[in-house]
């Protein structure tokens, strides 16, 4: 096979897994599944030693290690970083790629125990982000020694912005189901407030009482005695 065809080859395959991701945007996966798809994917295309996905938790000012189609203990259970800290922490600060051609003689680079125990040798990190605000980061570690192309950085860069806008979506519904879920607890507690109320002459506060005793003494959601205050006041009604 010569030289043009492999590379042809190799640019298809870096299409199709931009479009992986792409369809990620609109599927119905949940956060989780959504991660190790997009590092199986993209070590695949990056022909990677270990690819992984750290994502910001804004509490604590770190990233932390959410993905990675590692079956390595050590690397897997690495600690999270802070912002700023080691080479991924100054891609997510800075929103910049950046490559490093050996990891285990790179000062900011923070494992170099486990780079060493693991093989690993060359590093491309890049932000994951969205209308310029960073989330996470994508790594992508290489087994020998290689020197990163614009080209590379450039496909990487590119899964990492779609991955980003699929991460966000995801995490705003899970938002959003949340928040759905508050509101429809709410109507259902303030239903069985009224027909407790009704019922059993209780105040507004003694029904509430009532709900939550039930709640705990039954190890039950409020949502759940709730509606089953609503059904058997239905019942009654048939």
């Amino acid at each position: 096979m010569t030289k043009g065809n492999k590379r042809k080859m190799s640019h298809a395959k870096q299409l199709e897994a931009i479009s992986v991701v792409s369809k990620m945007i609109t599927s119905s996966l949940y956060l989780e599944e959504i991660l190790k798809l997009i590092v199986t994917v993209t070590a695949e295309i990056m022909n990677s030693k270990i690819c992984s996905l750290m994502l910001i938790d804004e509490k604590r000012n770190e990233l932390v290690l959410k993905a990675t189609q590692s079956m390595s203990d050590a690397y897997n259970k690495k600690p999270s970083l802070k912002i700023g800290d080691g080479i991924a922490g100054k891609v997510a600060e800075k929103n910049k790629p950046m490559a490093v051609y050996d990891i285990t003689k790179e000062p900011e680079y923070k494992s170099k125990n486990i780079a060493i125990k693991e093989g690993l040798k060359s590093l491309l990190s890049v932000p994951l982000a969205v209308k310029g605000r960073v989330i996470g980061v994508l790594n992508n570690y290489t087994s020998h020694p290689h020197k990163f192309t614009q080209d590379e950085i450039n496909i990487l860069t590119t899964v990492a912005n779609q991955a980003a806008i699929v991460i966000e979506n995801a995490e705003l519904i899970v938002k959003t189901k949340v928040v759905q879920g508050e509101l429809e607890t709410r109507k259902s507690v303030e239903r069985a407030k009224g027909i407790l109320m009704r019922e059993q002459g209780l105040s507004e506060e003694e029904a509430f009482r009532k709900i939550q005793k039930e709640s705990m003494d039954l190890r039950k959601s409020m949502r759940e005695i709730a509606e089953a205050v609503i059904l058997i006041d239905n019942m009654k009604k048939k």
